[in-house]
């Protein structure tokens, strides 16, 4: 299909196309076309990859010089996958139906873990030892010591990708994960060094949040990104989140017990360079006296303990005197080390800024602010110098290296925050050190100042003004789109009480009162009795869910639920998630039905589809408030409130509203899907948390489903059902206001759906 999209001929890998798809590209190209930051929602299963790609492919194939890259980010490896399928469909469709085909290549790149085929690496399930032993064999220093001594073990894919890979266009087309290392074992090079060369010329580079995010990997992976480069960040609705999480660090007292030792063995290993080669050692003192710039030219690997943002005026200045000698700085990792030690002897929470930090460090121990601000990169240069393999074991002083540069470089938008002990048990003793970032703008504006297009899209952004604030830039377009359905193929209702009129809530106060219990085990009860195939039930929070399900055990609503149902249930543990993920869908792809108990925020609740038979019913059982007696949400609130004017409740609620949405968009995956929504708490009925969830939710939930009880929601359910279980016609399946291309051609048209959008 060929499409005149504002002017900008787009090719469309379908036979059709939804107005909402349209709607999307129009607002995506004036987005483009100003060079501006773009904020789009769109309902889930309507398109929204393909629109997107179709409309920046066209015009980075028209406009080859105000667009040169794509960059799409996205959170796991299936969703990764998804995309590179999509675009795959579209470049096909290029070269079999276009006479001008875009030679384009489309590249996914993920960690050494997803793409190692060294046989002696790859078997190793924690991507820190995979990193750790690739390190150990492709380091330049491994690699010059297998010259002299062949004895020496290096990666021999590595050396023959190094021999000519780098000499070597990726033909044209799309690789997934898979096809990179069919394709790199095929020439026997390495996929992960080979993937990390290929992105500098792949036109479309689809990876994770955390290669653009975390200023430790975009340092090494995208710093050589060209500026007139469209990013776009997919399922973005925890945006804020990751940039938090990116620039916080953890210190408990294991860790800095265990860097005692990291800091002894750096000591061992700095005597013995010096009394083998005390070149090297004043070759690194005179880079580092040129500044971190000439620095960091001189590095020869990619390896981790880049510095963590670093602002780029500091890049130029030479470092400190007091810590460019190895044993100078050693010295200064022991002070910074046992200062730390003794702040963990608290009795009670500490809470401080960055500034009185530094203060009292000052005083205690006389490390200064500069120092510390270069510790991660002084620490960095001394690792390569010492030509040390095994970096997995200086990790945790690599962590204090990143406390002390994030501490001393940002003043604002940071706290510490002490606590005696993480653990909930009598009598232990695990104090912990937080330094945690409460300003998510501090990780993304990087991002937002380079490159020439920033998209952050999701199927729940509700609402939409959020995100401008906490992520402090202005959008040139923010738009929201509902979806176009010939029958209402989503069922959202809320239960507000049980059939004894009891209150269905998950507050605080009746977390522990048997008669709400029991009512939400009635109701889950009644609706796996109704209800054909999968339905998916959500929790607050793990605690809560393991109180309930005990609960219901010996109120005998578990027998109740297996007589209809087989019955699993998500735990904190990855291992034994997945393998009730998988156990889950056999029992649905066999048609005995299967309910799963999961917990909003979880694994479940973020990456899991459930189409079709897999979710044919979605319960949220109470709304899915963080923990709100956390010191560090505590912290950030209050710099929300004072920094961009916004309020704890207004940011609670929006947060909890946006994680019961993503649960609820679980169950539809398209407009050949359908679902019933079940929001089991009375507070979802009041305006503020309703007007917060996506529009293309609360156009369906109408007034009289917002007070229902347990009965007359069984009883919408089966006639509902019935419905539903009709044959599809060719217009259900593609949507009553499904546009032809001779429709989306005329001016009028497209007047009228761009005036449809503005109104909302």
């Amino acid at each position: 299909m060929r499409l005149n999209v504002d002017g900008l001929l787009v090719h469309f890998p379908y036979d059709y196309i939804y107005p909402e798809q349209f709607s999307y590209m129009l607002e995506l190209k004036k987005g483009l076309d100003a060079h501006g930051h773009i904020l789009l929602e769109m309902p889930s299963g309507t398109g929204k990859t393909v629109s997107l790609l179709a409309l920046i492919v066209a015009y980075m194939h028209n406009k080859p010089t105000e667009l040169t890259k794509l960059i799409y980010c996205s959170r796991t490896i299936p969703e990764i996958e998804k995309v590179l399928e999509e675009l795959r469909k579209l470049l096909n469709y290029y070269r079999d139906e276009v006479s001008e085909p875009v030679n384009f290549v489309g590249l996914a790149l993920s960690s050494r873990k997803n793409l190692c085929i060294q046989p002696e690496v790859r078997g190793e399930r924690d991507g820190k030892v995979v990193d750790a032993k690739c390190h150990a064999l492709t380091a330049p220093h491994v690699r010059e010591r297998h010259t002299d001594d062949s004895s020496v073990p290096v990666c021999s894919f590595y050396e023959q990708f190094d021999a000519g890979g780098r000499d070597t266009m990726l033909p044209t087309g799309v690789y997934n994960l898979e096809e990179l290392r069919s394709y790199c074992t095929e020439k026997g090079w390495c996929p992960y060094y080979f993937a990390r060369w290929a992105i500098q010329q792949a036109n479309i580079v689809v990876y994770s949040y955390h290669y653009l995010l975390d200023p430790k990997i975009a340092e090494v992976v995208s710093k050589e990104m060209a500026r007139n480069s469209v990013v776009v960040f997919d399922e973005a609705h925890n945006i804020d989140n990751i940039c938090i999480d990116s620039m916080s660090v953890r210190i408990s007292r294991k860790l800095i017990d265990r860097c005692q030792t990291s800091v002894e063995s750096l000591e061992a290993e700095l005597e013995r360079l010096r009394l083998d080669n005390s070149s090297k050692l004043e070759g690194e003192y005179r880079a580092l006296v040129e500044g971190l710039r000439e620095a960091q030219a001189r590095r020869e690997t990619e390896q981790i303990l880049s510095n963590p943002a670093l602002p780029e005026h500091i890049l130029n200045e030479a470092v400190p005197g007091s810590i460019r000698k190895g044993t100078h700085f050693v010295k200064f990792l022991r002070r910074l080390i046992e200062y730390m030690k003794v702040r963990l002897r608290v009795q009670h929470v500490v809470q401080e800024s960055p500034a009185g930090f530094l203060a009292d460090i000052n005083t205690k121990v006389c490390i200064d602010r500069k120092p510390l601000r270069f510790a991660a990169e002084r620490l960095a240069s001394l690792l390569r110098t010492l030509e040390i393999s095994h970096t997995a074991d200086f990790s945790p002083i690599v962590a204090i290296a990143h406390f002390a540069t994030l501490v001393a470089t940002y003043t604002k938008g940071f706290t510490i925050i002490i606590e005696p002990s993480e653990d909930r048990v009598v009598g232990a003793q695990n104090p912990v050190m937080h330094l945690s970032c409460l300003d998510a703008s501090i990780a993304i504006r990087p991002i937002l100042e380079r490159f020439q297009s920033v998209v952050i899209t999701s199927g729940t952004l509700s609402p939409l003004d959020m995100y401008p604030k906490m992520l402090d830039f202005h959008p040139v377009i923010m738009a929201s789109f509902t979806m176009t359905l010939a029958r209402q193929c989503i069922l959202p209702m809320i239960v507000s009480k049980g059939n004894d009129q009891v209150t269905l809530t998950s507050k605080f106060e009746a977390r522990d009162d048997t008669a709400v219990i029991r009512n939400y085990g009635a109701l889950l009860a009644e609706v796996v009795s109704v209800v054909p195939d999968g339905v998916v039930c959500f929790f607050t929070s793990y605690l809560y869910m393991e109180n309930v399900v005990a609960a219901w055990y010996e109120q005998e609503v578990i027998e109740q639920i297996q007589k209809h149902k087989l019955l699993f249930i998500e735990t904190q543990d990855a291992a034994e998630t997945s393998l009730a993920l998988i156990n889950y869908i056999k029992a649905c792809e066999n048609g005995r039905g299967a309910v799963l108990l999961s917990v909003a925020r979880g694994k479940v609740s973020e990456g899991v589809d459930f189409d079709h038979h897999l979710g044919r019913a979605v319960l949220m059982f109470g709304i899915p408030y963080v923990y709100t007696q956390s010191r560090i949400l505590k912290a950030r609130l209050e710099y929300l409130r004072d920094q961009f004017q916004i309020r704890e409740n207004d940011f609670l609620t929006f947060d909890a509203m946006r994680h019961a949405a993503q649960c609820l968009g679980r169950v539809l995956r398209g407009k050949t899907d359908y679902g019933i929504m079940i929001l089991a708490d009375k507070r979802f009925s009041r305006q503020d948390k309703r007007g917060k969830l996506p529009k293309w939710i609360q156009e369906h939930l109408k007034d009289s489903m917002c007070n229902l009880s347990t009965e007359e929601a069984i009883q919408i359910c089966r006639k509902w059902l019935k419905i539903m279980a009709q044959p599809f016609t060719r217009e259900d399946q593609l949507g009553v206001s499904l546009l032809t291309i001779e429709q989306l051609q005329t001016e009028e048209m497209q007047k009228k759906i761009m005036d449809k959008v503005q109104q909302g």
